[in-house]
């Protein structure tokens, strides 16, 4: 596009757009009649369509490099053949809660999930070019696994009938393709419990479909280092969180990604928001076979989103809650194991032998999601009104005790419940599936520290695991290059390494290293977020138009 001169930004850097001209498989991009490579802080991102010209093309034009410098008098970093490609960056994406709506979702009523701030982080390193192997790090659950590139199967996902690029729509996994892969998955973790070995061959099984859907066999080598703070298996989202983390940072690395920075216009960030969703789904699939996609959108797109799916042939409607508040949130861990599909199934029993007992059930339940939908919507809502804080935690319990009355909720949740009830913070019930897992308390203004010090120390007595977090907040974002300055003197920041992020003790410790922080005053910089840029389309009620999928 002559005469064009824009910087587009990830993490306030410059970076490489898509779909400039308005081609969405454009690879290359037009300034001032120059044709330039993709570059993040002169730094050359891997495609192999760029490399030869990347000694005389920047971002802005070709400039005479002079010295080690460019016109511009910033040194230049020249890459060697053994060198890396591109700096370590990280990218992050938050678990989710369902707020209202459990089970009477199954029936086609609606319900409310929404991103919690605790979140999934990935570090992304890439190796000198003689490396020829991928790695996948995931500590928190004791995986690590290497494959050589040139083993993978890729031939088989290169076949032009089943080539997928950025910008396709993925709605089920190839079988031919899966099976390729099965040879790569079933070597992981030989010596782990088959309980263990499940759970790593599925995160694999998500990376490695995304991998070489989208990657070639050139693609450089990398290390990807996976730290969660979420809680594996407690219905809060960590697998689309993961998901998320690697599809983000693999469109990233591809140079299909654009943004986030403060002047990209709204549209274009859904774009890149609807693009990482569509590939978060893929790793989805991959681990769960059938799901929702309510889990990877709230993780890609933060706040939080009412869905319902009244076909199961077609995916959910989902309708984004762009202005949703941020709420601070009590998260409790029972520690109970659950079965999703047994609750269900439990759920359907009852409903098929009483029928008119809990149809209506159902329908309050659905009642519940819709009045504390349209609450939210309204123009004058105001979450700093302890009125209106009072409306959504009343909803809540509400919602409990009718999943109570379907028999879903447990003794242990029911014990969360009246710990929490008898300090008086706020209002509890169970979210997910129920049965075990965790649950949820809204806190009210007269939650002090003091006071939760003491709901902790007696949660702890009882086993159960506490986590403060916030409701509503950001969705994917990105830490490029990977440097924080962590109330360093340096100015220069604190680079985040492969050591360090290893080396991170538990969740605080991760959190205190790399986490992206709570709320819009304490947002670390350097985190950059698509949900954050500009303001949504929003209809006449106050709330973001619907979207399918």
């Amino acid at each position: 596009m002559p005469g064009l001169n824009i910087d587009w930004h990830i993490g306030g850097l410059p970076l490489y757009p898509p779909t400039p001209s308005g081609d969405s498989k454009s690879r290359t991009l037009s300034w001032n009649n120059h044709t330039a490579p993709a570059s993040v802080n002169g730094w050359i991102l891997p495609n192999e369509e760029v490399e030869e010209e990347m000694e005389s093309l920047k971002v802005n034009g070709p400039e005479k490099i002079t010295n080690g410098h460019r016109n511009t008098g910033r040194p230049v970093l020249e890459r060697k053949s053994s060198s890396p490609m591109m700096p370590a960056f990280m990218t992050s994406a938050p678990g989710k809660v369902i707020v209202y709506g459990e089970h009477a979702v199954v029936y086609g009523k609606a319900a409310m999930a929404a991103a919690i701030s605790l979140r999934s982080y990935l570090l992304v390193t890439a190796l000198s070019r003689s490396h020829r192997t991928i790695t996948l790090r995931f500590p928190d659950i004791g995986m690590e696994h290497s494959w050589k590139l040139d083993d993978l199967p890729w031939s088989t996902f290169s076949q032009p009938s089943k080539k997928k690029h950025y910008y396709d729509l993925v709605d089920k996994l190839d079988p031919e393709l899966v099976e390729a892969m099965q040879p790569h998955l079933t070597i992981i973790s030989p010596k782990a419990s088959s309980e263990d070995r499940k759970i790593h061959q599925n995160a694999a099984s998500a990376f490695l479909y995304l991998f070489l859907s989208l990657a070639s066999q050139k693609f450089p080598g990398c290390v990807y280092t996976l730290r969660s703070t979420i809680p594996i298996g407690a219905g809060l989202g960590s697998s689309a969180s993961i998901s998320v983390c690697l599809s983000s940072a693999i469109l990233l690395q591809l140079r299909t990604l654009s943004g986030p920075h403060p002047d990209q216009p709204r549209e274009e960030a859904e774009l890149q928001i609807e693009r990482i969703n569509r590939w978060a789904f893929v790793g989805e699939m991959c681990i769960h076979g059938n799901p929702s996609g309510v889990d990877n959108t709230v993780a890609t797109g933060g706040k939080a989103v009412v869905f319902k799916r009244g076909d199961y042939k077609q995916p959910p409607t989902v309708i984004p809650l762009r202005n949703f508040p941020e709420l601070p949130l009590l998260l409790v861990n029972s520690r109970q194991s659950r079965s999703t599909a047994a609750e269900v199934a439990k759920v359907a029993a009852l409903r098929k032998a009483q029928p008119a007992v809990i149809e209506p059930i159902l329908e309050a339940i659905s009642q519940i999601t819709e009045s504390a939908h349209k609450l939210i919507s309204t123009s004058d809502f105001d979450a700093k009104d302890a009125r209106s804080v009072q409306t959504l935690g009343v909803l809540m319990s509400i919602n409990h005790g009718l999943l109570a009355a379907l028999g879903v909720s447990h003794p242990k949740l029911e014990r969360i419940c009246e710990i929490v009830a008898t300090v008086g913070l706020g209002w509890t019930k169970l979210t997910g599936a129920g049965g075990g897992g965790s649950a949820i308390t809204l806190l009210n203004s007269t939650a002090s520290p003091s006071n939760l010090t003491k709901l902790e120390g007696q949660l702890a007595n009882e086993g159960f695991e506490k986590f403060e977090t916030t409701l509503g907040g950001d969705g994917v974002g990105v830490l490029w290059p990977a440097v924080l300055h962590n109330g360093s003197q340096d100015e220069s920041g604190e680079e985040i390494d492969q050591e360090n992020f290893l080396n991170a003790d538990g969740r605080d410790g991760v959190e205190r290293l790399v986490g992206v922080g709570i709320g819009a005053f304490e947002r670390r910089e350097g985190w950059k977020f698509w949900s954050s840029v500009g303001s949504p389309h929003v209809n006449s009620e106050g709330e973001q138009e619907p979207i399918s999928g």
